[in-house]
């Protein structure tokens, strides 16, 4: 099987080769944001004869209000960032499957109940209950996790619970019911192993979510706080300095908008890759 996805991952890279690019775009942005903390270098450090100085040689993306390095400080928000957008889809993805496995598989009252909380979560205005939640707690990383976690494992819920369905009335599945298989066994030997690629889909598309709630939490003041910096908060930090800076505004901007095209085109690639048609 990872044979043949093999062959068919390369089938589309040859056929489609934009999306190379945005592979290559999405690994050096992983890797360079996580590997800026293995470098001597504070992106809190405040000099005060270098105060909002623009793009130069020494300072790439000039530096804000305070004189610290707006590069720096726009690599370790590309950290926090994606650290905030791939735990919370994570968590959400992991939350998410359970639930529509168990909903899918057991089906009766306890599919009734979980499809109905599902209902009523998803009726709810995300940002708005996410807005109560980071005013209630303390805002930070945890917080914004916790508040994007808790409210993006609705739709792949109602993916899995579909193909759960579906599978669960194929032969192999009843036979092992037949013979009295234990139920957490035909689960995850039997239902979950077809339904990953459905799931890995859905995991990019939230893996976007995530980034864009975060980014939108931290601009309201709600998600990352200072000194930390994510490209969110240096959005929020960056409106006093519109007219003056406003490159301060349009990098984090544009950073956001292709970290969430790339991850959005990444999930049409799984698909294309798990396609049949393909």
């Amino acid at each position: 099987m990872i044979k043949i996805y093999w062959q068919k991952c390369r089938k589309v890279l040859r056929y489609y080769p934009s999306y190379r690019f945005l592979l290559l775009f999405l690994l050096l942005l992983i890797l360079v944001s996580f590997l800026v903390f293995l470098l001597p270098l504070n992106p809190n450090k405040i000099d005060v004869t270098q105060l909002s100085q623009g793009p130069s040689l020494k300072h790439l993306f000039g530096t804000d209000e305070l004189g610290r390095d707006y590069f720096l400080r726009v690599l370790y928000g590309g950290h926090i960032s994606l650290t905030v957008g791939f735990v919370a889809m994570a968590t959400a993805t992991i939350l998410g499957t359970a639930v529509g496995l168990l909903s899918g598989y057991f089906g009766g009252i306890l599919d009734s109940i979980l499809m109905r909380l599902v209902d009523v979560l998803s009726s709810i205005p995300w940002m708005v209950l996410s807005i109560v939640l980071s005013v209630l707690l303390e805002p930070g990383i945890g917080t914004v996790i916790l508040v994007i976690s808790l409210f993006s494992w609705m739709n792949i819920s109602r993916l899995v619970r579909g193909e759960a369905i579906s599978f669960k009335e194929r032969d192999y599945v009843l036979y092992s019911q037949f013979i009295g298989e234990k139920s957490w066994k035909i689960i995850f030997q039997h239902l979950l192993p077809p339904i990953l690629p459905t799931i890995l889909v859905a995991a990019t598309t939230n893996l976007s979510s995530a980034i864009m709630t975060e980014s939108a939490l931290s601009f309201l003041g709600l998600g990352i706080q200072q000194p930390k910096s994510s490209w969110g908060s240096l959005l929020e930090n960056a409106q006093s300095n519109l007219q003056g800076a406003p490159h301060m505004a349009l990098i984090p901007g544009i950073f956001i908008i292709l970290t969430v095209l790339a991850f959005n085109g990444v999930g049409e690639f799984l698909r294309k890759i798990f396609s049949d048609q393909e």
